[in-house]
């Protein structure tokens, strides 16, 4: 069976910037707390007319253009995003349409933060078993729209940002490259801890005036919890993952964790035991993009020669669901 190599990776966020001072105005904050809590500086939030599909299509014209294919050679995409522009159809039929690609499938999955190193793992399985060749894997977030930005949500509204990134998979007959191994998890018991309740299907009407004011349409986040599981489980999914494999933290020439916050991300650095230089972080200018946070600092360091052929390079993330997981690939 053949390994999943990255063929091409890309980003795309919004011009829009907007630095820890703008939510002084709007809600019981400063830069500094944000700063001291979270590591954010800056994020960037869509403005009027923007859209996840066009965040989306940006990030992967330009996985195209370094793969060196056009659309029409995919054999199909895979699309994680909890939010789409639309209720339904999901972002990747969008975004299918908006490249010009060929009636290949496009498939939309919801694992939140974790949603990029699940849909790998889908698109490492597609073509390991020899049914597509060449995938695009997209992970995108508008979360700007769905924050209560006032003193109320402050806990989430500083967190959250919009973005996307990409990457193109291809098959390699060379087992010591590309993707190794993945380790993926899920513990539903917790799923209340990080969420938002509605609208759902189950309530009638969809949208409820009296519950929209409770901030029961709003992002839902215990703490406290979210970060005694993250920086338990993210070590946790990395040990096994290498272990499967054979390697130890030791050889991990970067270790590119999921975004959430940058004091989690210092916790699991510790937890595994890894320097600095083993470690990116960029969420001190992004924000948290969910399902966006992997692919955009991945294109960012490849670009930046920050990766080079034979790096081991491990992605781990944490979320809502609970639901976490780790892939680990050789470049």
């Amino acid at each position: 069976m053949p390994n999943s190599i990255v063929l091409g990776t890309g980003r795309s966020v919004p011009a829009r910037s907007v630095p820890n001072r703008e939510f002084e105005a709007v809600m019981d904050t400063t830069d500094e707390w944000i700063r001291t809590r979270t590591g954010i500086e800056s994020r960037h939030w869509i403005s009027p007319g923007e859209t996840g599909v066009e965040l989306g299509r940006r990030a992967a014209v330009a996985a195209l253009e370094m793969a060196g294919i056009g659309a029409t050679d995919l054999d199909a995409i895979v699309y994680a995003t909890i939010t789409p522009d639309h209720f339904l159809p999901g972002n990747g039929v969008f975004v299918q349409r908006a490249l010009g690609a060929n009636s290949i499938p496009a498939i939309d999955i919801r694992q939140q933060c974790s949603g990029f190193v699940y849909a790998l793992a889908i698109a490492d399985g597609f073509i390991k078993a020899g049914v597509y060749r060449r995938v695009l894997v997209v992970g995108q977030e508008v979360q700007s729209t769905r924050m209560d930005v006032s003193t109320r949500g402050r806990h989430t509204a500083v967190l959250f940002a919009d973005g996307a990134g990409a990457v193109v998979l291809g098959p390699c007959d060379d087992p010591q490259r590309g993707i190794l191994g993945y380790d993926l998890h899920t513990d539903g018991r917790l799923a209340e801890k990080l969420w938002v309740d509605e609208p759902g299907a189950i309530r009638i009407p969809t949208i409820d005036q009296g519950r929209y004011q409770e901030g029961r349409y709003f992002l839902e986040m215990d703490g406290k919890e979210v970060y005694r599981h993250a920086t338990q489980r993210m070590p946790e999914s990395v040990q096994t993952c290498l272990g499967k494999l054979n390697l130890t933290p030791a050889d991990i020439s970067l270790l590119i964790p999921h975004q959430a916050n940058l004091r989690i991300s210092e916790a699991v650095q510790k937890g595994l035991g890894l320097s600095d230089a083993q470690v990116y972080n960029n969420i001190q200018r992004y924000g948290n993009t969910t399902a966006a946070t992997i692919p955009i600092a991945l294109d960012e360091c490849v670009r930046a020669s920050r990766i080079e052929p034979g790096d081991l390079v491990v992605l781990t993330a944490f979320g809502s669901g609970f639901a976490w997981g780790t892939v680990a690939l050789r470049w």
